[in-house]
């Protein structure tokens, strides 16, 4: 910002108001920042990273900047990610085809060692390097670490009404929560990535859908927010016109957009992560555009947000779905 002195303002005047007004403005904007920041803080929020906001490194650097402004106003932000776009191309760089089955990738020993290598030594170490760039401090979470995931083998139905093989695939079931209290208690963001240990088989690991395993460190953390970064403005009415966003809603509402078939493919997952998380204790759930710069403070931190904010509210239904195992914490 340009320093107006006593010389400068009584020959250019209206530059310097012009000068001081932007700078009103921004003060204006920490001040209207601060009651937020004074809510949130000491609060958990699990930020899901995915998608092509891992893939464009201007959208990545700006949330990792989001990430390090919520770490240093006191906030406790815990970065869980996935990688498929990145392992998919590990696989065919290491001659593999990539198959899926029911919408997972199928996980031979061959593909979980690329998964594990991709998402731990290159992802994760990326993510944690960046932060530390931009003045934070982060550290990974997983087997070469400190593993904090932990898991059984998904068992999924198949056409015939059978399982169907899908190889190391898994859910989490349990969460070792120390690790990543003590971490966010010294100042330290958690990067965490969608790996788990296998409970029945241990030192092996499985690989689990990112969305999942983001829901299952909220629930854990019982954290005030979830946030999936998306490469959608959110959940929209009609999925070709942005402007046809729905900033906000309840379960019911999003379990009847999801019989209309407003909410469909690839977003039911994330709104029944959301769900489930909120059944377990998480405040507020959020899908948000990771694409647009600094989307997550602006989600947290204005009144109106960018994105979809799912909530309970008092007529909503807080029963848990029969048959879903919750989520233990170690």
């Amino acid at each position: 910002m340009a320093v107006c002195s006593r010389r400068t303002r009584n020959s250019t005047g209206s530059r310097c108001r012009a000068v001081y007004e932007e700078a009103i403005q921004k003060a204006d904007v920490l001040i209207a920042a601060l009651g937020y920041m004074r809510k949130f803080h000491g609060r958990f929020t699990v930020i899901k990273v995915g998608g092509s906001v891992m893939e464009d490194p201007e959208s990545l650097r700006a949330l990792l900047v989001d990430v390090v402004f919520m770490q240093t106003v006191g906030m406790r932000p815990v970065v869980v990610h996935g990688g498929g776009k990145a392992i998919t191309v590990a696989m065919e760089k290491a001659g593999l085809t990539p198959r899926w089955v029911k919408g997972r990738r199928y996980t031979d020993d061959a593909t979980l060692e690329i998964v594990a290598r991709v998402l731990a030594e290159e992802i994760n170490s990326d993510i944690e390097r960046h932060i530390n760039k931009f003045g934070g401090r982060a550290s990974g979470l997983h087997h070469k670490t400190h593993q904090c995931l932990y898991g059984r083998r998904l068992s999924m139905p198949g056409d015939d009404g059978e399982p169907v093989d899908l190889g190391r695939v898994g859910e989490v079931v349990e969460v070792d929560v120390t690790p990543i209290e003590n971490l966010c208690l010294a100042g330290v963001v958690p990067v965490l990535p969608s790996l788990a240990e296998d409970d029945d088989e241990e030192e092996k690991l499985l690989n689990v859908n990112a969305d999942t395993a983001a829901a299952a460190v909220a629930q854990a953390l019982r954290a005030d927010k979830l946030v999936f970064l998306t490469d959608t403005p959110g959940i929209l009415r009609d999925r070709n016109d942005p402007s046809s966003l729905i900033t906000g809603l309840n379960p019911d509402e999003c379990r009847e957009l999801i019989r209309d078939g407003v909410i469909d493919k690839g977003m039911i997952p994330k709104v029944e992560a959301c769900l489930t998380s909120l059944e377990a204790g998480v405040r507020k759930t959020h899908i948000i555009d990771g694409r647009l710069r600094h989307s997550l403070l602006l989600e947290i931190f204005t009144e109106s947000g960018v994105g979809t904010e799912i909530a309970q509210d008092e007529h909503t239904d807080r029963a848990s779905p029969q048959g879903r195992r919750p989520v233990l914490v170690r």
